[in-house]
């Protein structure tokens, strides 16, 4: 039987696929619904290990859904410390399965707004962080100015002020289309354009888009043959096999909502796209 969150997606499909909307406005659309729904009446899960949150872009409009104004953001962190929150390396939670109160910030695409907007913030409430950049996004950077995405030396600075840094593959494809030799070239060939860069082969790897039918056994294997031992997914509950759960956070995640995600409301939801 189908569940209220996949009969609440069919017929949103449905009716904006009527009414002649894009992909892109439907996936919005879908989003937001989904998100309040699941924040009104979604069952909250008692869970005794830390949660990681997973960000984009902090202030760049550009990344629709996944973007989150600087002040959301800010008041998110006021929100979770106030709930008597710590705030954690994803390292940490990974490593020790972290305290019911444990949480971690991360951010994927290796978008710029995360040197210009989001290390000032964490800077100001001296949060440990952790960033995944595309290495085929920051190579693209080099030698010329570039508004969208870290280059190599900004990646660079971040870390040496203590960010993490994990590898999001070569050119975020979705892993279930592509053939092993693709795998390898985004997962090992971006390991190794990270050590040819910075010196550092980032032992740690999170899936572009996440979803649970989108990492195969292949792709985890080769990964695990590249040197990656920890992969991030998604959902707590969905999640494929022997990889990392991370909650996303949406344009939409206003205090009610962030509140939801606190209490595990959203640990089967997954990002459409």
């Amino acid at each position: 039987m189908a569940n209220a969150t996949q009969l609440l997606r069919r017929g949103l499909v449905g009716g904006l696929n009527r009414v002649g909307l894009s992909r892109h406005n439907l996936a919005t659309a879908r989003t937001c619904c989904e998100r309040h729904v699941l924040a009104a009446v979604g069952q909250a899960r008692r869970r005794y290990i830390g949660r990681i949150l997973c960000y984009h872009s902090i202030g760049q409009e550009d990344w629709g859904v996944n973007d989150v104004t600087p002040a959301m953001f800010r008041n998110q962190i006021e929100q979770a410390l106030n709930a008597g929150f710590r705030f954690v390396p994803a390292s940490e939670i990974v490593r020790t399965g972290g305290g019911e109160k444990d949480l971690a910030i991360t951010f994927d695409d290796g978008l710029k707004t995360v040197l210009t907007q989001a290390a000032p913030i964490l800077k100001d409430y001296n949060i440990p962080w952790t960033f995944f950049p595309v290495s085929g996004w920051s190579e693209e950077c080099q030698g010329h100015d570039d508004d969208t995405f870290l280059s190599w030396r900004e990646i660079e600075t971040l870390m040496k002020e203590g960010a993490e840094m994990g590898s999001h593959s070569a050119t975020h494809p979705q892993f279930q289309t592509i053939g092993r030799d693709q795998i390898i070239d985004e997962l090992a060939g971006s390991r190794e354009l990270f050590q040819k860069r910075l010196g550092i082969p980032p032992d740690s790897f999170a899936i572009p888009f996440g979803q649970s039918g989108n990492w195969t056994k292949t792709a985890h294997d080769i990964a695990l043959e590249a040197g990656y031992s920890t992969i991030f997914a998604q959902a707590e509950e969905t999640r494929p096999t022997d990889t990392v759960a991370r909650t996303f956070v949406t344009k939409f995640d206003h205090e009610f909502i962030f509140r939801a995600i606190l209490k595990g409301k959203f640990d089967r939801w997954e990002e459409w796209f």
